[in-house]
């Protein structure tokens, strides 16, 4: 039987990242498990947007220290990345949010978040003079916002904690975990079974099928989003910031030559199913429309789907599960793991070294949900 101190469930940039911050700190008696191959899943379906323009310190704080983290990522894996610094533009047209977001203003400034104001719509309509602006009440942008590639990252991360010793291990799905005495002892795999004093569940929209395993119930739900991409399109600034529609939930970039954009389907029911729906591009388009007429010209030339690991409060679960020793989740970011990935790698590894997180995260344990969640300000 194959033995190893830590176990990690899911080969995505949260994974690959735990991985390589328990290595880079000297615990090299790792198992990478990934089924299919790594970043297969919902990373490589990511828009791979990095913000920090969120509504909780404890994000905020995640996103400063991603941040800084990501831009010294080839300096510290060796990996090549590439990132487009571009900043993250919010439309609000609606007195609730604009209130909202200019509360996030105030406490992203306050946390040191730069380049973070506030925009008129004179402003927004130089900023990007194809919107339309007329509706709206104002807007957010953070020129230290961008996006980056999360399947990139993924290997690179993968990469240089299999350089350090980190035993990666493909197309290996994981069957049951064994657990006895309140502790976690090991894990049953299509490949055999591995012992080990330490799972760290990384599954992503799988989590709560991993959890379950293990005995544990994880509020954790797949929820689909679709993605279009166009082909090239030139009706748009190269360097004009990822933008979001915040009330219909619509956004869109550019992507090299092209635009990337979707949009929310606040109705899609949970499930595992990746098969787009046609109907729901009309839909899209005719936000799209709306808000950037100028998008006629484009012409849509594939699309996507991939999952989000949601929580009923848009948050992700971080740390220990209670009453079972050896167990650490990493998932349910609803969307915003990637831009989390490398301070959920550091966090999650110290966890599993036995030490104090650098950051505190202790508002996004499990047991928030016995003591009755405050739904988050959701940011798509």
């Amino acid at each position: 039987m194959t033995i190893a101190e830590i176990v990690i469930i899911g080969g995505g940039v949260i994974g690959a990242s735990v991985a390589w911050h328990l290595a880079s700190e000297g615990m090299t008696d790792v198992v990478l498990l990934e089924r299919e191959s790594l970043g297969a899943g919902s990373t490589g379906r990511s828009v791979g947007g990095i913000r920090h323009q969120f509504s909780s310190a404890v994000n905020i704080k995640l996103s400063l220290a991603s941040v800084a983290k990501f831009r010294r990522f080839t300096r510290e894996t060796g990996a090549p990345a590439h990132f487009v610094w571009c900043g993250y533009l919010f439309l609000l047209d609606n007195e609730a949010d604009w209130t909202q977001f200019q509360r996030n203003v105030a406490l992203q400034q306050e946390l040191g978040v730069p380049g973070v104001e506030r925009l008129t719509q004179d402003d927004v309509k130089r900023l990007v003079p194809q919107l339309e602006v007329d509706d709206l009440l104002g807007a957010t942008l953070c020129t230290h916002d961008g996006f980056g590639d999360p399947y990139s990252i993924c290997q690179g991360y993968a990469q240089a904690a299999r350089r350090l010793g980190v035993r990666v291990r493909q197309t290996v799905e994981v069957t049951g975990i064994d657990v006895r005495g309140g502790r976690v002892v090991g894990v049953q795999t299509t490949d055999g079974p591995i012992g080990c004093r330490c799972v760290v569940n990384c599954a992503g929209p799988w989590a709560a099928e991993i959890g379950r395993l293990a005995g544990v119930d994880l509020p954790i739900v797949p929820l689909k989003r679709q993605v279009y991409v166009t082909d090239l399109f030139n009706g748009l600034a190269q360097d004009a910031p990822m933008t979001i529609d915040f009330g219909p939930s619509f956004y869109f970039r550019r992507e090299g030559k092209g635009i990337v954009f979707g949009m929310t389907n606040k109705d899609q029911p949970p499930g595992f199913d990746l098969r787009l729906d046609p109907g729901w591009l009309d839909t899209v388009i005719e936000q799209a429309l709306r808000r950037v007429p100028a998008l006629a010209d484009a012409r849509v030339m594939r699309g996507w789907a991939g999952l989000y690991d949601t929580t009923p409060d848009a948050n992700p679960i971080l740390g220990a599960v209670p009453g079972l020793d050896g167990f650490l989740v990493a998932a349910g970011f609803s969307g915003h793991g990637f831009m989390h990935s490398p301070a959920t790698g550091e966090v999650v590894a110290e966890m599993a070294l036995g030490r104090s997180p650098t950051l505190d995260v202790s508002e996004l344990g499990l047991d928030r949900f016995n003591q009755g969640a405050r739904r988050e300000h959701n940011v798509i």
